[in-house]
């Protein structure tokens, strides 16, 4: 399991980096699972993506986990790099400062997700 986190280095440029979930396995003998050790959450939120907003760069809102569940997505960072994102893909956005990122849709089709903002 793995996620992208997109976060600010010192001079504000923001920069994508794959991370890994540390995961530890648990059997209870008849069914086994990988779990992560637990991220501290505050809130969940969906959100529905009818008509965006235009094309540029912003910084996130907060730190916080988005989870995309419809439709797809390109995000580019201040660094230049571009990555496509659909149905499935967890993002950890912490660019809260600096040049920010900037969000399409690929398609038509709205775009649906979840955030969960990291607990204080």
């Amino acid at each position: 399991m793995s996620y992208v986190r997109i976060y600010s280095d010192d001079s504000g440029e923001s920069h994508f980096e794959d991370v890994a979930v540390g995961r530890a396995e648990r059997s209870d003998g008849s069914d086994q699972w990988l779990t992560s050790a637990p991220y501290p959450v505050a809130d969940m939120r969906f959100r529905k993506v009818i008509s965006e907003y235009p094309g540029e760069p912003h910084v996130a809102p907060r730190r916080q986990f988005i989870i995309l569940l419809t439709g797809l997505a390109e995000i580019e960072v201040s660094d230049g790099e571009i990555r496509q994102f659909g149905p499935g893909s967890v993002l950890l956005v912490e660019d809260v400062v600096g040049k920010g990122h900037t969000t399409r849709r690929i398609g038509t089709a709205p775009r649906e997700t979840i955030f969960l903002p990291i607990a204080n």
